[in-house]
């Protein structure tokens, strides 16, 4: 029975594929979402196909980046961040439909085998592993990232809920993971990493509360890695005095478990706000894929991430794309940071380019612009086999032929997390290390109302 429903769903989806959505202009309200809902299934098959194709067979770590222009190109290393989208995609995978949940279960315990092995640093993964035996790409140095790390986690975590099974291998990992060996209790701040060739660590601090860094903050929290107060020592933005920044913030003063918070904002077309250092859309939303910060933290990150969607989409048509969404994407020559660039405290360059995993981090928060915004994007000949391709330059329509693991992970997350109600979100917030810091989301209010 569980096969033939295999087969009629994957039936729908590949028959969606042949039928734009919104073509059916005499639909009612539910049919339209239905075909809404039926063509985001279809896009996350073809996403998912990117790990199913690109993942070492015998270790089961996902490659980096994979380019198609000419000769497919397979960037055969991997990093933390990439794993753990992996993980939390194959779930998303499993929640769709997409395969079943005893493949999901046999994908991520072959990975999990691997990861067993890799070298390690305090329990904490190094930047770069081959993933043809999971050595370490000596090369490329001997760094130890905070972010990268914190994503790991995040995916082990929600691996351990999702599939019960592997809760004690999962549990044990992130346990080892030693977060006091990045935290500064000095500056009440995560370091961004150290280097053990040099046994330094890096000459700065991740001290801007509203980047992707929060997330591992938030697991050092749960664990007990880190204090609670060191939620608030992160800066919502430079105090006023700091005039390198892009514009003087406004604001106030509020205590919260005995740390005072500069609760500033910018202002950009009349909407107040709370800036990203860079002022791309990762940095600001893909901590919601794991964080519910929509449902807990309506008064502070889940109103700053509606805020950050909607000056994403005016800043473009300011402009003149006809495209939205800035965020760090492949290039045709490489990797670069796009953003909205009044959005940040320093603020990225635009260079007019757009990358499709925006538009999906900003699903949940501008559902109709997301979907027009989608069509648009594969009307630009942006979509293939394995889903969006990574950019698209808005002024000359030029595509990079590229896929990241990354994006494409975030692509599949953010799918899930719209079409089954937050459920990788409620798998992390299942643990008791995505459970215990709830408060500091839901208890905090931005200056931005």
């Amino acid at each position: 029975m569980k096969k033939l429903m295999s087969v009629i769903v994957t039936t729908v989806l590949l028959t969606s594929l042949c039928i734009p959505w919104g073509s059916q202009t005499e639909a009612s309200p539910e049919g339209t979402e239905v075909a809404r809902d039926q063509e985001l299934k279809a896009i996350a098959k073809q996403t998912y196909r990117y790990f199913e194709d690109f993942t070492d067979k015998s270790t089961g770590l996902p490659y980096d980046a994979v380019r198609v222009d000419g000769e497919v190109d397979t960037k055969e290393y991997t990093s933390p961040t990439n794993i753990g989208m992996y993980y939390m995609s194959t779930i998303a995978a499993d929640e769709l439909g997409i395969i079943p949940e005893e493949e999901a279960v046999a994908k991520i315990e072959k990975s999990l085998q691997t990861l067993k092995t890799l070298e390690k640093w305090n329990g904490l993964y190094y930047n770069w592993y081959f993933t043809e035996d999971g050595s370490l790409m000596k090369d490329w140095g001997q760094f130890i990232s905070t972010v990268d790390n914190g994503w790991l986690s995040a995916g082990l975590v929600a691996v351990g809920q999702a599939y019960p099974d592997l809760n004690d291998q999962t549990s044990k990992l992130v346990a080892e993971m030693d977060y006091t060996q990045l935290y500064d209790p000095e500056v009440g701040q995560m370091w961004g990493g150290y280097d053990v060739a040099t046994g330094e660590m890096t000459a700065h601090h991740y001290g801007t509360f509203y980047t992707e860094p929060r997330v591992a903050s938030y697991v050092a929290i749960g664990k007990g890695d880190a204090p609670k107060t060191h939620w608030w020592k992160m800066e919502r933005t430079p105090p006023a005095e700091y005039d390198w920044q892009s514009q003087t913030p406004e604001g106030y003063t509020e205590t919260y478990d005995g740390v005072e918070v500069f609760e500033g904002h910018y202002t950009y077309n009349g909407k107040k706000f709370v800036p990203s250092w860079g002022g791309s859309m990762f940095e600001g939303l893909m901590p919601s894929l794991v964080l519910k910060e929509k449902e807990l933290g309506k008064n502070a990150l889940g109103l700053n991430n509606q805020r950050h969607v909607d000056l994403q989409i005016e800043y473009a048509k300011e402009q003149g794309y006809d495209v939205w969404g800035m965020s760090p994407a492949a290039t045709p020559d490489g990797y670069s940071e796009f953003a909205a660039t009044p959005l940040g405290v320093m603020g990225y360059e635009k260079d007019h380019v757009v990358t499709p995993h925006a538009t999906f981090l900003g699903l949940e928060y501008a559902t109709d612009e997301a979907m027009k915004n989608i069509h648009k994007l594969k009307d630009m000949d942006a979509y293939s086999k394995y889903g969006f391709l990574d950019s698209v330059n808005a002024e000359t329509g030029e595509v990079t032929q590229a896929y990241l693991a990354l994006d494409q992970g975030m692509i599949m997350v953010s799918i899930a997390n719209f079409l089954k109600d937050g459920v990788v979100r409620d798998y992390f917030h299942s643990d008791e290390i995505g459970k215990k810091p709830e408060d500091l989301l839901s208890k905090e209010e931005f200056s931005i109302k």
